[in-house]
Formats: C-alpha cells, sequence, structure tokens
C-alpha cells in the first residue's frame, strides 16, 4: 500500500529539517527558509508558519505561508523583501519525467486543498521558475498572471564576463584602471544611506524604517543568510551597494543602490560583475536580479548577461468580505483623494482672490 500524502503547519522543532529540504530542493530560496521569515517578520509586523507536504514520513514539498491580518481577515502574499513565497517541491531522480510530474501534481493537489481549508481570506502565491506547472491551482479556481525576472548564471567564470554588453565590460574595465575597489562588509550605514538616496530619486518609498531595515540586516548576516557588496572609490567612500541574498544555490539580488554622481562612471556595473564573482568563487549557482517589468533598470539588468525566466503569480477566490471590504476601502482612499484635490483648488482660487 502506498504511503499517505498528508499536509499539515509544522512545529518549530521541524524547521531545521524544512530548511534543509528547501536548500536541496530546485525551487527553493532564501525566502523559504524560517530564519529569514523571522528576521521578515520581526521587521514588520507579520507571522509565518509552514504548511509541509508529506509522502509517509519523507518531505515531499510544502509552502512557507507569511500572514498578515487586516480588518477584513488574514491573507498570504508577497510583498517588499518577499519576491517568492512560492511551493517548494522535492526534486526526484526518475528514468521518465512523468514521473516527476505525477508526484508533483499529487502534492499540489493536497496543498491546494490544505490552503482552501485553512480559513485566509486571500492567498497570493508566487513560486520561483523551477515550480511551472500549476494545473492544479487552475483546477480549483484561482487565477494566474505571468511576470519575469532575470537570472545570472555564476557557474561559469568566463560566461560571466563574456555574456555581459560590451558597454558595461568596458566601464568594468575602467573602474579596475582608476582603482574602484569591491569589498564585502557590514557597512550598513553607506548601504542605508545609498538606498534612501536611491529610492528618493525614483520617488518611491525605503524598503523598511531605517532603524528596522538595520536590524533585518544584521540578524540576515548573523544567519549567514545575506551579505552587502560595495563598490569604493580608492578614497574609501562608498559609491555603489547591493544586498544579496544566500541560503540556497540560486542567490537574490533583492536591493541595489547607487550614488547618482557616479552611476555614468560604471560603479554599478562593476559592483554587479564583482559579486557575480564572489558569488561563483563561493560555490553559488546563479543570481536572480529580482524582476523584470519593462522600465530602464531592466534595461540594465538584461545587459549584464542573464537568462529571462518566467514566473507565475497564483491568486486564490477570496472571501466575500475581503473582497467588498478592500473594494469599499479603496473607492473611500480614492474619495478621500479627489476631496482633498478639491480642497486644495477651492484654497488656490481664494489665494488668487486675495491677491
Amino acid at each position: 500500500m502506498a504511503p499517505e500524502l498528508t499536509v499539515e503547519y509544522l512545529r518549530e522543532d521541524a524547521y531545521r529539517e524544512w530548511s534543509d529540504f528547501v536548500r536541496n530542493s530546485p525551487g527553493g530560496s532564501a525566502y523559504a527558509l524560517p530564519d529569514y521569515l523571522e528576521a521578515l517578520s520581526a521587521a514588520c509586523g507579520g507571522r509565518f508558519r509552514v504548511a509541509a507536504i508529506r509522502h509517509g514520513d519523507e518531505l515531499a514539498g510544502g509552502v512557507a505561508l507569511y500572514e498578515r491580518t487586516s480588518r477584513f481577515g488574514t491573507y498570504v502574499s508577497p510583498r517588499l523583501l518577499l519576491y517568492y513565497n512560492g511551493p517548494v517541491l522535492a526534486g526526484y531522480d526518475t528514468k521518465y519525467p512523468y514521473q516527476e510530474t505525477s508526484r508533483h501534481l499529487r502534492s499540489l493537489t493536497a496543498l491546494v486543498d490544505f490552503l482552501s481549508a485553512a480559513g485566509y481570506a486571500a492567498v497570493t502565491l508566487k513560486p520561483r521558475p523551477p515550480v511551472a506547472d500549476v494545473r492544479p491551482f487552475l483546477q480549483n479556481g484561482w487565477s494566474a498572471s505571468l511576470g519575469y525576472s532575470y537570472v545570472v548564471r555564476v557557474d561559469d567564470l568566463e560566461a560571466i564576463r563574456g555574456n555581459m554588453e560590451q558597454n558595461l565590460r568596458r566601464l568594468v574595465d575602467r573602474n579596475l584602471r582608476e582603482g574602484t575597489v569591491f569589498t564585502e562588509d557590514e557597512d550598513f550605514d553607506a548601504f542605508l544611506s545609498l538606498h534612501e538616496l536611491t529610492m528618493e530619486r525614483v520617488g518611491a518609498a525605503p524598503y523598511l524604517p531605517t532603524s528596522a531595515f538595520r536590524a533585518f540586516l544584521s540578524r540576515l548576516h548573523g544567519a549567514g543568510l545575506a551579505s552587502l557588496f560595495h563598490a569604493r572609490l580608492p578614497d574609501g567612500r562608498v559609491v555603489a551597494s547591493q544586498l544579496v541574498l544566500l541560503g540556497h544555490g540560486v542567490t537574490h539580488t533583492v536591493c541595489a543602490a547607487a550614488d547618482s554622481d557616479h552611476m555614468k562612471l560604471g560603479a554599478s556595473a562593476f559592483l554587479r560583475f564583482k559579486v557575480f564573482e564572489r558569488l561563483h568563487h563561493l560555490g553559488y549557482l546563479a543570481n536572480d536580479l529580482t524582476d523584470a517589468s519593462l522600465n530602464s533598470v531592466t534595461r540594465f539588468k538584461g545587459q549584464l548577461g542573464g537568462a529571462l525566466e518566467p514566473w507565475t503569480e497564483l491568486c486564490s477566490p477570496t472571501t466575500s468580505r475581503y473582497r467588498w471590504g478592500n473594494r469599499a476601502a479603496s473607492i473611500a482612499l480614492m474619495s478621500r483623494g479627489r476631496l482633498g484635490a478639491l480642497v486644495r483648488r477651492a484654497r488656490a482660487l481664494g489665494n488668487r482672490g486675495q491677491a
């Protein structure tokens, strides 16, 4: 008789088993590791649980669920610093590919049934590209949308440079000649300063408040799940920084920042190249550059020589309370925005009348 397939929330004393599983799964990532999610929860106020799929006593897959609570119910979804949050499945060494496909479909079907009964108001999952067969979700009423990310292989040192666009190679060489220095260290202040300037330049808020971001990075570094890399001028000043998540053969560049005065000089290209080299020497397989929406930053990512890989975002059916509550909140927010615009316009007209 075949072992039973079950899904259950893991107890904390089983997190080490889950972490080992994630590190060895083709679709795993630092985002699915309990140590990472504990740091994110401490910084952002959410919480997480791991729903594990077992085939008998053997882990066959699962998903780390980062939960947040709104007025309309508890929901699961990606967020800043949680780019992927989808199922992680076991790899199988089988003669026939359909056998692995069949096992994955059984695991995902069991997971969908479990999530449907878990009481969430809404669930949005985004697995890494290796988990591409999502038919059990679609068959059960989930919707799907497609996105992309650039992934650079770092296991071939010659290919790293050879696949880069020619002008970027020229900028890398220029920085080498002019004495730009590559460092890996815990200079959080330099990184955070450049991050805040970069986000201000694009009209967005920093990923986290300064104190929370500092504590988050410190905790990740202590767990061996992240490194900060910098490009420094000969005088030691940092002009570009990157935060890279580790913990799996595929690493993730989750945040890159640069001094605007040195962007045209190629400090960012230099830093990206040196990070790829460093990851190669550390034994990693690839670096996911995080997102490939159509914009100038994505064009730069494409020139770094990565492959464009598709991912699928999956959205569950939502509860009526969550759906209508969010819709009402959006309408109220839009109405307040319009009212504010009318008030500002009336004040402007009044000021003109007084002039």
